[in-house]
């Protein structure tokens, strides 16, 4: 059985024991501690999970702004959008997964110790990739640790080179431009997934400009989950996907957070709920706000 959104601590365990082709990827992090995940990798993790770091496996390196927000590549192929993660292109991101083992038919189960705030930018980038197998381990690291999973500690024994091959995209990507063509107009739904604060424009402890984009709605990525960690279920996020929409059409949808990393949360819980997969503006507020000519909304 493939498992293509979320999968349990106790469905992982079987599928480890039954030896599935099974590549699995700690994609723990910390904004304000860029080497915090590494080293709780380093302590404890899956055993065989791979450490994706957010800043150098899952982002474009850092070139300087260029016009319209958008980055010139230093030493680096073109990046596939703007802001303060910026996507590589699927091609340099294929090539990463190949060199830490990882091919087209294996199941991919990604997890975090944030909430899935950080793995599902793994999960979706497989998806834009073209491997739909891809799952979030719901709860992470302590539904892992709560069902009794075994632990592995230090670095792993180097998987051989695989051979990723990307496929057709089965993930939405759109850029400023698109994002600015369609303000105001029904074929548009922007929902944001930060704080409230920063969403109103109250605080912004992160980019060079407080606010959002305007005619957005904001769903903090945090209300899809419980207490512990693990997302609600598939009918209570319809039920409040559908309060925050209103006459709104889910196809419509396009998520955003401050660098296009949270807002997946937002992404997968909609996915969960039934509401299908929706379109992602990768380069969020920290691209949006650096163009001057582009209209901020507060309150």
């Amino acid at each position: 059985m493939n498992h293509t959104t979320l999968i349990a601590a106790e469905q992982l365990q079987t599928l480890m024991k039954n030896g599935q082709p099974l590549r699995l990827f700690d994609c723990s992090f910390e904004l304000m501690q860029p080497h915090a995940g590494r080293q709780q990798y380093l302590e404890a993790h899956i055993p065989g999970a791979i450490y994706a770091d957010l800043e150098t496996a899952l982002s474009a390196r850092h070139g300087t702004p260029g016009a319209h927000g958008v980055l010139t590549a230093a030493g680096a192929d073109t990046p596939a959008s703007g802001g303060r993660h910026p996507l590589p292109n699927r091609e340099r991101f294929a090539t990463w997964l190949s060199s830490v083992g990882m091919d087209n038919g294996m199941q991919a189960v990604v997890y975090d110790r944030s909430g899935a705030n950080y793995c599902g930018r793994l999960w979706w980038m497989l998806k834009w990739a073209g491997h739909d197998t891809v799952a979030v381990l719901d709860g992470g690291w302590k539904a892992w640790q709560t069902a009794g999973g075994a632990v592995s500690s230090g670095e792993e024994p180097t998987h051989f080179q695989a051979n990723f091959l990307p496929k057709s995209e089965l993930a939405q990507l759109v850029d400023a431009q698109a994002v600015a063509s369609q303000l105001g107009s029904p074929a548009q739904t922007l929902v944001d997934a930060r704080a409230a604060a920063r969403f109103q424009g109250e605080s912004e402890p992160v980019d060079p400009v407080a606010g959002h984009i305007p005619g957005a709605l904001n769903r903090p990525f945090g209300e899809n989950l419980l207490p512990n960690g693990k997302f609600k279920s598939a009918a209570q996020l319809k039920v409040e996907f559908l309060s925050l929409l209103g006459a709104r059409d889910p196809s419509t949808v396009v998520h955003y957070c401050g660098s296009g990393v949270s807002a997946l949360t937002n992404l997968i819980a909609m996915e969960i709920a039934g509401l299908g997969r929706t379109a992602l503006y990768a380069g969020s507020w920290s691209d949006w706000c650096r163009n001057p000519q582009r209209p901020v909304g507060k309150g």
